[in-house]
């Protein structure tokens, strides 16, 4: 290959490392942290599911613009160029947090970041060989392969511990209120018109429980006594700024209110008020979430969990309705806990951080990258030439041999594992009424972006050791119930719903691991499809369609945990994961393929 003199100068110390930290952000941001960043923000898992999911579209399209990329100026110009566009989308990002329609706008800004992302990997791959020598590119590829996962690390874990420390440290102070089950005397069974508005309170604004310890009578109750208590709480929750007094209340609620049939008594059932002493700062708003912190788990939360006050609404209670399960017979307690946190402000710093970030990425790259003598735009004088080439590489593609089994398999290998990664991150911080395991941020931020990407890494360094061993055909099986059969431990988390933190992290650790592993042969079976002629091209196909492959579960993965719930789901993952399995069967894989080739001496 033949370089300028200011390419043999640098070693590719000064950019490998900083280019692949920079292509691995922008993917993190969009495919992980923007599902942790929502969820906190308060949508729902089919929103958050379906619409980042659809993020996955400008990976899967790559290859039809990636010839664009080869041809029209220099990888290098489209390399600071999208830098700088992934720098001004994050910058959207932070300006569009606090407003009312943040939903839209950041997602807006989020598909600028993922088209952006998309064709700075090709350029930047593209780069790589040209750069570089193929003795210098198979040494530096582990090299490049180690930042980029560093960035998942850095963006999943210390950009999202970074969001927890300032939610954690900003908002009010977290209040506990404690839920005793005896045969003491019954409290709060029935709504305290007294309680529904509240006096401001002098000093720092803080949360109000009222009463600060709830004894619930041990015993129960009819279901048509529980459903229509219920039923009062959830309609003055959602109306509580439109509704006058407690007379419009039981109006209103039971307009369309149908009762249950009578059917087996249920567990009795306890009310708590929680406002604020005081109004917070104009123009905002004090988000307050509400959930059991530890206890058992048969006394449950009924009613909303993310309570949102304001100027107009903060003297105005949300109620909490919290009930115990029928078949608990004797003395208990559960403690549950109010936190609050400017999670607004949070994610803005944190954004803010890798807008900036970013900007001395294109700063220190458009003088630190070398400029290869093979970094050239093409002259196209022949448009249909162009075309005919451009349309060549595709027929080529698809006309190859069994290619129909080889999309197939890179479209399902990963179907059941393709709805995991977008709910797991929403099992993990979900309240443990609704079936979550009510982790903070920043131990999130640990499991997975921390421990969690160190395994995954770990698994596959692992694969790629022992299928250069024996090669991918002997290994392939076995890759694949490592990646699948541990997807078991989600099941058992959702079942059990444990409070210690190190035993979720190790099991999770374990999953990480085995997805690492089993990854490894899905990337190496791609590098055997897209051999030949355009391997370059074809390889950019198969990683579209391996996008696709994820785009699609993903879209439907939201809706359907909410309608069958977490633990189902999970099961439901594993029985995903069975398609792709079967399909190891037909697959053609030369026995060879990825042994180590001994050097004749």
């Amino acid at each position: 290959m033949s370089t300028d003199v200011t390419t043999k100068k640098r070693t590719p110390w000064t950019w490998i490392p900083s280019l692949y930290f920079a292509e691995g952000l922008p993917y993190t941001v969009v495919m992980l942290i923007a599902v942790v960043f929502y969820k906190r923000m308060g949508v729902s898992n089919t929103d958050i599911a379906l619409y980042t999911s659809w993020l996955y579209l400008p990976w899967v399209l790559k290859p039809l613009w990636s010839p664009i990329v080869d041809i029209f100026r220099t990888k290098r110009f489209w390399i600071v160029t999208m830098q700088l566009l992934v720098g001004a989308g994050l910058g959207g990002v932070v300006l569009t947090i606090p407003m009312p329609a943040f939903f839209q706008f950041t997602l807006g800004f989020f598909w600028l970041l993922a088209f952006s992302s998309a064709t700075h990997d090709i350029a930047a791959d593209g780069f790589y060989m040209i750069g570089l020598s193929e003795h210098d590119q198979a040494w530096w590829v582990g090299i490049r392969s180690t930042f980029y996962r560093l960035a998942i690390i850095a963006g999943q874990g210390g950009l999202i511990i970074f969001a927890g420390l300032i939610e954690s440290s900003t908002g009010l102070a977290d209040l506990d209120l404690k839920v005793n089950v005896n045969n003491a005397i019954q409290m709060n069974h029935r709504i305290d018109p007294g309680q529904l508005h509240v006096m401001e309170s002098e000093g720092d604004v803080r949360i109000n429980i009222h009463p600060s310890e709830l004894n619930i009578k041990l015993g129960s109750q009819s279901n048509l006594s529980h459903d229509s208590l219920l039923t009062m709480v959830n309609y003055w929750n959602a109306n509580r700024l439109r509704i006058k007094d407690y007379t419009d209340l039981s109006t209103a609620a039971f307009k369309d209110y149908q009762p249950p049939a009578i059917g087996k008594d249920v567990g009795n059932s306890g009310l708590v008020y929680l406002s604020l002493s005081a109004p917070p700062d104009p123009d905002q708003e004090t988000i307050v979430t509400f959930g059991l912190d530890s206890g058992d788990k048969s006394i449950k939360l009924l009613s909303d969990t993310r309570l949102v006050f304001d100027r107009a609404s903060w003297n105005i209670p949300y109620l909490a309705l919290i009930q115990f399960d029928p078949n608990l017979k004797h003395n208990s307690s559960a403690v549950f806990i109010a936190r609050s946190g400017d999670i607004s402000l949070a994610w803005t710093m944190s954004f803010l951080v890798l807008a900036i970030l970013f900007l001395l990425f294109f700063i220190y790259h458009y003088f630190m990258l070398p400029k290869p003598d093979e970094d050239r735009g093409k002259v196209v004088t022949n448009a249909s030439a162009f075309a005919r080439d451009y349309i060549q590489t595709f027929v080529a593609f698809f006309t190859k041999e069994r290619i129909g089994l080889a999309i197939a398999f890179i479209l399902i290998y990963r179907f059941g594992e393709a709805q995991l990664v977008k709910i797991a991150p929403l099992f993990m911080i979900d309240t443990i009424e609704a079936g979550g395991l009510a982790l903070t941020t920043q131990q999130y931020g640990f499991i997975y972006g921390t421990l969690g990407a160190i395994m995954l890494t770990l698994g596959g360094l692992l694969g790629g050791f022992v299928a250069a061993r024996n090669g991918l055909k002997f290994w392939i099986l076995w890759m694949a119930l490592a990646m699948k059969l541990p997807d078991v431990v989600y099941v058992y988390l959702s079942y059990v719903q444990p409070e210690n933190f190190y035993m979720i992290a190790a099991m999770v650790g374990v999953e990480q691991f085995g997805y690492g592993f089993g990854f490894t042969a899905y990337m190496l079976y791609m590098i055997t499809v897209a051999a030949g002629e355009h391997k370059t091209a074809h390889y950019a196909i198969c990683t579209g369609f391996m996008a696709l492959g994820m785009m699609i579960p993903g879209m439907f993965s939201g809706w359907l945990q909410e309608t069958i719930g977490y633990q189902l789901f999970f099961i439901w993952v594993l029985i995903a994961t069975i398609p792709g399995l079967i399909l190891l069967k037909y697959l053609n894989i030369d026995p060879e393929f990825g042994k180590k080739v001994e050097s004749q001496a």
